[in-house]
Protein backbone atom coordinates (compact mmCIF):
# COMPACT_ATOMS: atom_id res chain seq x y z
CA UNK A 1 0.00 0.00 0.00
CA UNK A 2 1.17 3.82 -0.79
CA UNK A 3 1.13 6.86 1.23
CA UNK A 4 -1.53 9.02 -0.86
CA UNK A 5 -1.15 12.82 -0.07
CA UNK A 6 -4.83 13.79 0.68
CA UNK A 7 -5.68 17.26 -0.37
CA UNK A 8 -7.38 19.31 2.09
CA UNK A 9 -11.24 19.67 1.74
CA UNK A 10 -15.09 20.76 2.91
CA UNK A 11 -15.94 17.75 3.99
CA UNK A 12 -15.64 16.08 7.72
CA UNK A 13 -16.74 12.55 8.55
CA UNK A 14 -19.87 12.56 11.26
CA UNK A 15 -17.45 11.14 14.02
CA UNK A 16 -15.48 13.91 13.76
CA UNK A 17 -17.99 16.27 14.58
CA UNK A 18 -19.37 14.48 17.44
CA UNK A 19 -17.60 16.00 20.72
CA UNK A 20 -15.82 18.94 18.92
CA UNK A 21 -16.63 21.73 21.36
CA UNK A 22 -19.05 25.25 20.70
CA UNK A 23 -17.85 28.72 21.86
CA UNK A 24 -19.07 31.76 22.03
CA UNK A 25 -17.46 34.46 19.77
CA UNK A 26 -15.03 35.54 22.65
CA UNK A 27 -13.53 32.02 22.80
CA UNK A 28 -16.12 30.87 26.42
CA UNK A 29 -17.10 27.47 25.95
CA UNK A 30 -20.23 26.46 25.95
CA UNK A 31 -20.15 23.03 25.36
CA UNK A 32 -20.32 20.07 22.62
CA UNK A 33 -21.78 19.04 19.74
CA UNK A 34 -23.10 15.38 21.12
CA UNK A 35 -24.80 14.07 17.70
CA UNK A 36 -25.92 15.60 13.84
CA UNK A 37 -29.58 14.52 13.23
CA UNK A 38 -29.21 14.08 9.44
CA UNK A 39 -32.58 13.67 7.13
CA UNK A 40 -33.46 10.38 5.74
CA UNK A 41 -34.92 11.74 2.54
CA UNK A 42 -32.80 14.84 1.31
CA UNK A 43 -29.63 13.26 3.41
CA UNK A 44 -28.56 16.52 4.95
CA UNK A 45 -27.37 17.54 8.23
CA UNK A 46 -30.86 18.93 9.91
CA UNK A 47 -29.42 19.57 13.70
CA UNK A 48 -26.41 19.15 15.47
CA UNK A 49 -27.30 18.56 19.26
CA UNK A 50 -25.61 20.63 21.53
CA UNK A 51 -24.95 19.16 24.98
CA UNK A 52 -24.45 21.92 27.84
CA UNK A 53 -24.46 22.17 31.50
CA UNK A 54 -24.23 18.53 33.85
CA UNK A 55 -21.11 17.13 34.95
CA UNK A 56 -19.56 14.43 33.00
CA UNK A 57 -22.39 14.25 31.10
CA UNK A 58 -25.02 13.75 33.95
CA UNK A 59 -27.98 15.81 34.21
CA UNK A 60 -26.98 17.82 30.87
CA UNK A 61 -29.27 19.65 28.85
CA UNK A 62 -29.13 18.87 24.68
CA UNK A 63 -30.12 21.56 22.82
CA UNK A 64 -30.87 21.26 19.07
CA UNK A 65 -29.40 23.64 17.27
CA UNK A 66 -30.81 24.11 13.12
CA UNK A 67 -27.35 23.27 11.13
CA UNK A 68 -27.88 26.58 9.79
CA UNK A 69 -27.25 28.20 13.33
CA UNK A 70 -23.71 27.55 14.11
CA UNK A 71 -20.52 27.87 12.20
CA UNK A 72 -17.20 26.26 12.16
CA UNK A 73 -14.06 28.58 12.97
CA UNK A 74 -10.89 27.30 11.98
CA UNK A 75 -8.87 29.36 14.14
CA UNK A 76 -10.02 27.67 17.28
CA UNK A 77 -11.12 24.43 15.64
CA UNK A 78 -14.38 24.71 17.30
CA UNK A 79 -17.81 25.45 15.87
CA UNK A 80 -18.89 29.20 17.00
CA UNK A 81 -22.62 30.00 18.56
CA UNK A 82 -23.62 33.64 18.66
CA UNK A 83 -25.65 32.91 22.10
CA UNK A 84 -25.85 34.78 25.32
CA UNK A 85 -26.82 33.14 28.32
CA UNK A 86 -30.72 34.03 28.52
CA UNK A 87 -30.93 33.19 25.01
CA UNK A 88 -29.26 29.89 25.87
CA UNK A 89 -31.73 29.16 28.61
CA UNK A 90 -34.63 30.22 26.76
CA UNK A 91 -34.11 27.98 24.17
CA UNK A 92 -36.03 25.09 23.40
CA UNK A 93 -34.02 21.76 25.00
CA UNK A 94 -34.19 18.71 26.25
CA UNK A 95 -32.77 16.42 29.09
CA UNK A 96 -30.04 13.61 28.15
CA UNK A 97 -32.40 11.28 29.51
CA UNK A 98 -35.74 12.22 27.60
CA UNK A 99 -35.78 11.97 23.99
CA UNK A 100 -36.88 14.86 21.91
CA UNK A 101 -40.00 13.83 19.88
CA UNK A 102 -38.55 14.24 16.46
CA UNK A 103 -41.84 12.71 14.76
CA UNK A 104 -44.19 16.53 16.14
CA UNK A 105 -42.86 18.14 13.45
CA UNK A 106 -44.37 21.06 15.50
CA UNK A 107 -41.50 21.08 18.10
CA UNK A 108 -38.88 21.55 15.34
CA UNK A 109 -41.03 24.48 13.72
CA UNK A 110 -40.85 26.01 16.85
CA UNK A 111 -36.67 25.58 16.94
CA UNK A 112 -36.79 27.31 14.05
CA UNK A 113 -38.71 30.34 14.96
CA UNK A 114 -36.62 30.68 17.98
CA UNK A 115 -33.47 31.02 15.88
CA UNK A 116 -35.36 32.92 12.89
CA UNK A 117 -33.66 30.18 10.37
CA UNK A 118 -36.50 28.35 7.70
CA UNK A 119 -36.85 24.83 8.33
CA UNK A 120 -34.89 22.11 6.02
CA UNK A 121 -37.59 20.95 5.17
CA UNK A 122 -39.23 24.99 3.51
CA UNK A 123 -41.62 27.13 4.75
CA UNK A 124 -41.83 28.67 7.65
Amino acid sequence: MTDVMTKPHQLIASDRIEGTAVRRPNGDRIGHIEWLMIDKISGKVSYAILSFGGFLGMRANLLPLPWARPTYNRGIEAYQLDIDDDELRRAPSFRADKDFDWGDRSQEAELHRYYGIAPYWGGF
